[in-house]
């Protein structure tokens, strides 16, 4: 989903909506963010270089079955897809399935539950989006950064940023671990270690400081 728009008839409505979200929130500050830059600083680069993907389911009531296909093609298909002139760990590729005539959303939390170990376990995130969706923001716990006005599932990239994300199940931190334990920052590091030797983990921040550690090149 570059500069050209897409190629498909029956989905352009949905590309338009996505932009349009993409242009009015993701690539914009918030006051509600609790820091400075775009909501996602990501998108734009993406967008840009042409490493955003999109595809639409477009049933209104799609069966699990088919759904759960699809994200398991997805799973195959997104260490597959180009990097542009960067590397195959390039934080700026996502693929972005959107259910535009959905509206039982329990079905994207249902499948986002079921597959995020699997992502995660091969260095990549699954994200859920929706209307309404109450998932808190890293920064300010009042922000809903997944509330969108389509469905979607989205995947990218593990990012050293995922930390708190990842923290509270093991298999998940063992990934991010597997991943990332070369280059951590040292506040992550930091971090990491409160949480392991702390009896209490809830006293201990998920996240204080928040630099961007992944370049905006597409060879990070």
């Amino acid at each position: 989903m570059g500069d050209i728009g897409s190629t498909c008839p029956a989905a352009r409505p949905t590309v338009a909506a996505f932009r349009s979200w993409a242009d009015s929130m993701l690539t914009q500050p918030s006051d509600e963010l609790g820091r400075d830059g775009p909501v996602c600083p990501y998108v734009r680069p993406s967008m840009r270089r042409d490493l955003l993907w999109l595809a639409q389911v477009p049933a209104a009531e799609p069966r699990p079955m088919w759904v759960r296909a699809i994200i398991r093609d997805a799973l195959e298909l997104y260490p597959e897809l180009p990097t542009g002139n960067g590397s195959s760990s390039s934080v700026l590729r996502a693929l972005i399935t959107v259910f535009p005539n959905l509206t039982d959303y329990s079905l994207i939390d249902e499948i986002h539950e079921e597959f995020k170990t699997k992502f995660v376990e091969r260095g990549s995130m699954l994200g859920q989006f929706y209307p309404g969706c109450d998932q808190p923001g890293l920064w300010n716990k009042e922000f809903r950064p997944l509330d969108a006005p389509m469905p979607m599932l989205v995947v990218r990239s593990m990012m050293t940023t995922d930390f708190p994300f990842l923290l509270d199940d093991p298999e998940w931190a063992d990934a991010y671990v597997r991943k990332f334990a070369p280059t951590l920052p040292t506040h992550v590091r930091s971090v990491m270690v409160s949480r392991l030797t702390s009896r209490h983990a809830s006293q201990v921040p998920a996240y204080e400081v928040a630099p961007t550690d992944e370049s905006f090149s597409t060879s990070s």
